[in-house]
Parts: structure tokens; C-alpha cells; sequence
């Protein structure tokens, strides 16, 4: 039996491009100005297609924000795994996995919150949301992960412990009052919870 992948269609193969020009023309203009300074048509024109067909790919410019920072979020949270995996102490562990995520969702603040704000009350429906979320789901299992080296936390409370962290960390992200800190205020925030919820 052959593994090999079937090729695409011609149909499929063009999808695909417009998607990869739809994506590379929001994030360089979201990156450049910022979403609320970017419009749908900008976009439109720079990626060289219809509003009509931008619409198919994502309905709204939140939409369009979750399909370009997933993919930087997958990325982080990776990122963070190898180091947590490479650190011993738990709470360090924990913001090791966790400072990369920080520091991607403060590249452009503005663009970070309305990440967030849009992954919480976008719609379910919308694939580029329910990838948003599995992401953060990533997230808390590998924060259950390290949560479960410490003897005194069992498989139930751990990813209870998880959700809290990863809903600490999000909300100190996202809240207006951290508008203007920086990536070592917002990790020095996350540890400071992190450390109370855990008695560090």
C-alpha cells in the first residue's frame, strides 16, 4: 500500500494560495499598523484577491488576527514545552513554558489583547477560533504535565491547577491596566500568581 500523500487538484492548489496570500498580507499589515488600523479591503488588495473571497476564508478581522497569530502561538507554546522540559524547579518550569507565549502576545500589544478578546468571545463555530482553542487546551495539558512532577498533586487537581494558571496568565495579558507592560512585568505578574496558587 502507498503512503505517499495525494497530490492536490488545481482547484485545492489555488485555495491553498490565496489562503497563504490572504495570511502573509494580514499579518505584514497587522504587524505594520496594527488591527484597528487595518482595513478588510487593505487587505483585499494586498493579497491581490476579491472582499468576496477574503470573506471565505474569515469572516471578520478578528477572524483574520486568529488565522495569522495561531500559527505564532503554536510556535511559542512549543518553544516553551522544550524549555520547561529542560528545567527542573516547577514554578520555573511553568514560566519557562509560559514566557514565550508572553512574549509573542506582547509583539504588538494591541494585536496580542485583541487576540485574546477574540479567542474568549469569538464565534464557536469559526475554525480559526476552535483552533485558538486548542491551543490554549495544549496549553493547560502541558502545564497539567508539569504540574504532576510535584508528589502532592494528583491527575485530578492538576489540570484544575492548569486551567487557573493559563487563565491567570491570560487575563494579566489582556487586561487595559497592563496596556503598557512589558514582558518581564507581565511574566513577574504570572510567577507572582503562580507562586501563591502553588504556597512558592
Amino acid at each position: 500500500m502507498s503512503t505517499q500523500a495525494t497530490p492536490l487538484g488545481r482547484r485545492e492548489r489555488n485555495k491553498q494560495q490565496k489562503l497563504e496570500r490572504i495570511t502573509a498580507a494580514a499579518a505584514e499589515l497587522f504587524a505594520a499598523h496594527g488591527i484597528d488600523d487595518v482595513t478588510t479591503q487593505q487587505i483585499a488588495e494586498k493579497a491581490d484577491v476579491g472582499t468576496g473571497t477574503l470573506f471565505l476564508y474569515a469572516k471578520t478581522k478578528g477572524e483574520l488576527l486568529l488565522l495569522v497569530q495561531n500559527a505564532h502561538y503554536a510556535e511559542a507554546l512549543e518553544t516553551g514545552r522544550e524549555a520547561a522540559a529542560a528545567t527542573s524547579d516547577i514554578v520555573d518550569a511553568i514560566m519557562s513554558l509560559l514566557r514565550p507565549i508572553i512574549e509573542c502576545n506582547r509583539v504588538h500589544v494591541e494585536n496580542g489583547r485583541t487576540y485574546l478578546r477574540e479567542m474568549v468571545f469569538g464565534r464557536p463555530v469559526d475554525s480559526h477560533h476552535l483552533e485558538a482553542l486548542r491551543i490554549v487546551g495544549d496549553t493547560e495539558s502541558a502545564l497539567s504535565g508539569i504540574l504532576l512532577r510535584d508528589p502532592q498533586i494528583d491527575e485530578q487537581r492538576a489540570p484544575v491547577l492548569a486551567r487557573i494558571v493559563s487563565a491567570a496568565m491570560f487575563v494579566t495579558m489582556a487586561a487595559s491596566v497592563n496596556a503598557e507592560a512589558g514582558i518581564d512585568e507581565i511574566a513577574d505578574d504570572v510567577r507572582t500568581q503562580v507562586g501563591a496558587l502553588l504556597g512558592r
